[in-house]
């Protein structure tokens, strides 16, 4: 009997369930899609790290004549992999400048050895082989002419830039990337030269006097983390200092995997909001088909066909079109899996490409016919307990008000197939599609919302605590690059400069984290963002930012411990970003409280100067940097356009979930509520047929259908709106407060004044095909038949 009644369902109803196929394929592809990119997100920078012998700590003692062997020898230590700081310029890429060549043939090897994506890493005897990472614009077999420094120009610190020393022609040998040797979301690559390159012209990188160059070094440690403080110990043991500086890059990996949870729970996200969405849209169509065909199988109760046959008949053709969907569906996620995953992650991702994430597939092909079965079977059960309670057909009080009202026929007819489900064989649930019109509705607008949001954050840096656009290195460790008080004053002059601010930047440690201090000039008039609260005001105070104050446990009132000395913190929000420390780490301190700190003491003396807004930095810094020139001893002075933290492209990539939820939903909303107005034009084409043949003209007809749509679409917006708005801002401040960047309440008013008509538009559009059927129903037939 089911194989009997899913071949007569095939032939009469076959656009029907192709429609209800394709959206359980739209929805069950885009679900699965999210949930294994967002599986292979998240797991992107652990797999690299298991891969890669991931370097520790950057050992930083900046001496010419440091012994790296008393290094290698602490019991701590697994590998040393020695570094150049000095550059090396490409030819043919001007604006790049490669930096820290390794020295030795540990590196690439014992510590930080890369992924190879394609070909192969350099030899590490020629210096004319390289690789690049993946966003770097050359491919394996491009050659590269490398330029290096005189010795003199390696030693001197004035150096402009355009290196007159060996001219070396490399081969691209391979595409590779690990977490030191890799792509940030904010360059365009590196170059991966070989050890040889360094062994063979030492001079050319660090001079030859050894009183300007030196060679700093990656450490991995045997046990990682749980060796720092030995090593700290041994370190300060054999080399009689305890001033060397140590960048812990564990917690650069945190901050990677913090990157890629933010990514991965957003996609996340948008898989939870579209499977939500297709519960309610896909499910009021199966819930449809399902009434329609229980009314059919009404006439074959006579003959014995039992209620829970019927449940059986009715919920087989809907779960055959959803098995075929989830396959459908299936295969679509699979077919995106090179694009995935997004963001952060893509850059950490060892094996980029198809990738078929069989649990993710195989649960989505097994749950969504059994989804729709159990929504058919539900549906067929409350359709059957309503007949067999024999209760009256419920009656809608807005109809009943459009009767009272004298409203016209095609009016009152279209309120009533929209809000009552009518009795017998022409019994449909209208809740659902009620119930989706709104689901849409609110959904489109939250999405669009949430879009707003990205938007605001993408256009506006200073969401990130980036008011300023230019930085000027005025000092570094002690040592002045020229006068400061005429640069600044020379600076200011500048008819694009608005605020220039001096500062000084130290660092100050707690129990279990560090934080970089800024100094603040008392009353300075310089934008900052504060997320609550306010800048210090006296010496004993401190504005924290976010993450810092949530590693702290504090908030303002709090006080807090710092390098021995207590302090109030008086506001919580962001900070300049600097070599060591991102925009949400670090905290404000006043010019007196930093003296007291650090005494006469700093690690780096900038300025950060904020221009008007639609001004080229880079325009701004060329021109002043002109003008900083002409000062006497001014000439290491330097300026530079402020980098955009990479959380702020994070948040930019985000821009197309919201967009691509917003036109899922669109065409599941718009599938959803065809497949109503057309159900509703089948099931009740005996009381059309009844009004035709009292007189009802088609014009007439049509408008029953139209207003049945229209109100579908005004009931959509009146609750939809609210929600939609709410839901919107409710979950843009959660991504605010994860990435984390200063709220901005979205700005919802340009959805907002398009989603009514757009919405009624739609519908109306919708209704054309279902309202040309109804005009043109064969009165005679359909009144015979039934």
């Amino acid at each position: 009997m089911t194989r009997i009644w899913l071949g007569l369902e095939l032939r009469r109803r076959w656009r029907s369930l192709v429609l209800l196929g394709l959206l359980v394929a739209l929805a069950a592809g885009m679900v699965l899609a999210a949930v294994a990119g967002a599986r292979r997100g998240a797991s992107s920078v652990d797999r690299m790290l298991s891969e890669t012998l991931p370097a520790t700590v950057a050992a930083l003692p900046n001496d010419p004549h440091f012994d790296w062997d008393k290094v290698r020898a602490l019991p701590e230590v697994a590998a040393v992999g020695e570094i150049a700081v000095a550059p090396f310029f490409v030819q043919e890429l001007p604006e790049y400048r490669g930096y820290l060549p390794p020295r030795g043939s540990e590196t690439y090897r014992t510590i930080e050895r890369p992924v190879v994506l394609e070909g192969r890493l350099p030899d590490p005897a020629r210096a004319d082989e390289v690789a690049v990472t993946p966003r770097f614009p050359r491919h394996v077999g491009d050659r590269l002419t490398l330029r290096l420094m005189t010795p003199e120009e390696a030693e001197d610190p004035d150096f402009d830039g355009n290196p007159h020393g060996p001219v070396i022609s490399a081969r691209v040998v391979g595409v590779a990337r690990g977490p030191w040797y890799g792509d940030s979301l904010s360059n365009q690559g590196q170059v991966l030269v070989s050890p040889a390159l360094f062994g063979g012209h030492p001079a050319n990188f660090i001079g030859t006097h050894k009183s300007y160059g030196f060679v700093n070094a990656l450490v991995r440690l045997k046990r990682g983390g749980a060796d720092l403080a030995g090593f700290k110990a041994g370190l300060a043991r054999v080399t009689g200092r305890n001033n060397i500086e140590l960048m812990n890059l564990e917690d650069d990996a945190e901050h990677a995997r913090k990157g890629v949870r933010f990514e991965s729970a957003s996609l996340l996200a948008l898989g939870l909001a579209v499977l939500v969405a297709a519960l309610v849209l896909v499910g009021q169509s199966v819930s449809r088909y399902v009434a329609v065909g229980l009314g059919e199988l009404r006439a074959l109760r006579a003959c014995g066909l039992t209620p829970r046959q019927m449940l059986v008949l009715a919920a087989a053709p809907p779960t055959a079109a959803a098995v075929f969907g989830a396959l459908a569906g299936a295969a679509g996620a699979a077919g995106v899996s090179p694009w995935m995953p997004v963001g952060m992650a893509a850059l950490y991702e060892t094996a980029p490409g198809f990738d078929l994430d069989g649990p993710v597939l195989g649960a989505g092909c097994v749950a969504a016919p059994l989804l729709v079965l159990g929504g058919a079977v539900a549906a067929g059960w409350f359709s059957l307990t309503a007949d067999r309670s024999g209760a009256p057909a419920r009656r809608s009080a807005v109809a009943l008000t459009a009767a009272r009202a004298g409203l016209p026929l095609p009016i009152l007819i279209g309120a009533r197939f929209a809000l009552e489900p009518g009795q017998g064989n022409g019994r449909v649930p209208v809740r659902p599609a009620l119930l989706g019109s709104v689901v849409g509705v609110l959904g489109v607008l939250a999405a669009f919302t949430f879009s707003a949001g990205v938007s605001d954050a993408a256009e506006h840096p200073e969401r990130f605590g980036m008011t300023h656009r230019m930085v000027v290195y005025l000092g570094e460790g002690g040592t002045e690059f020229g006068p400061a008080g005429p640069v600044l004053a020379t600076i200011a002059k500048d008819p694009d400069v608005t605020h220039v601010m001096e500062t000084y930047v130290g660092v100050l440690n707690a129990p279990k984290v560090s934080v970089t201090a800024y100094s603040r000039p008392e009353g300075a008039d310089f934008p900052a963002v504060l997320d609550r609260g306010r800048l210090p005001e006296r010496p004993d105070e401190v504005a924290l930012a976010v993450t810092s104050a949530r590693e702290l446990g504090a908030d303002v009132g709090s006080t807090v411990t710092l390098s021995g000395k207590a302090l109030k913190v008086t506001g919580v929000g962001f900070v300049i970003s600097g070599a060591h420390n991102n925009y949400d780490d670090g905290g404000w301190l006043t010019s007196e409280g930093f003296r007291r700190a650090f005494g006469g003491t700093s690690k780096y003396h900038l300025a950060a100067v904020a221009l008007r807004p639609g001004t080229d930095p880079q325009q701004v810094a060329g021109r002043v940097q002109e003008s900083i020139g002409a000062l006497p001893g001014a000439g290491k002075v330097s300026l530079e356009a402020a980098v955009r933290p990479d959380e702020s492209i994070e948040v930019q990539n985000l821009r197309v979930l919201p967009v691509l939820l917003g036109a899922f939903l669109i065409v599941l909303a718009a599938g959803a509520v065809g497949h109503a107005l057309a159900t509703a034009v089948r099931r009740r084409r005996h009381e059309l047929a009844v009004l035709r043949a009292l007189g009802m003209t088609r014009t007439q007809v049509r408008a029953v259908v139209v207003t049945q749509a229209s109100l579908l679409a005004v009931i959509g917006l009146a609750f939809g709106v609210p929600l939609g708005l709410a839901a919107g801002r409710t979950l843009w401040r959660i991504v605010a407060d994860q990435a984390p960047l200063f709220y901005q309440a979205p700005d919802a008013l340009p959805a907002l004044l398009l989603i009514g008509p757009a919405a009624l538009f739609s519908v109306n559009l919708l209704a054309v095909w279902p309202g040309r059927l109804a005009a043109r129903v064969n009165v005679g037939h359909v009144l015979r038949t039934e």
